[in-house]
């Protein structure tokens, strides 16, 4: 019997130790292969936190969330950086939204994103 514990023991650790390397060999191919299919984008040089989100926060109210007055708080907040933002070689667009999200207060989700947007993540600003 304690034969048998022992075999089943020593089968079950050589187990977990080949999932563990298949597993992490898979993984390393998977990720690999995403980072060649997703397009370089540069880091933005632009700090989002320390902005006012008070323009925000004091036009764009729920629970209604108005659209008009939603959208042109956001503009009179991303105009300024509108080269930066618009510049899909960037993640200045999308860290935007996010620091929104931190600091701005609660929005529905994709507030800002579906409706303030023209085209695909192009801000229009005068």
């Amino acid at each position: 019997m304690k034969l048998i514990i022992k075999l089943l023991y020593s089968s079950l650790l050589l187990f977990l130790l080949l999932s563990l390397f298949i597993s992490d060999g898979v993984y390393t191919v998977y990720s690999s292969r995403n980072v060649l299919l997703q397009t370089e984008k540069f880091r933005c040089p632009i700090d989002f936190q320390n902005l006012n989100y008070k323009i925000i926060r004091s036009r764009c109210k729920g629970p209604l969330y108005p659209p008009q007055k939603c959208c042109l708080a956001f503009k009179k907040l991303a105009c300024p950086y509108s080269g930066y933002l618009n510049d899909e070689g960037t993640d200045c667009l999308t860290l935007l939204f996010s620091d929104i999200k931190l600091y701005g207060g609660y929005y529905p989700v994709g507030l800002f994103e579906n409706i303030c947007l023209q085209g695909r993540q192009h801000i229009d600003c005068p």
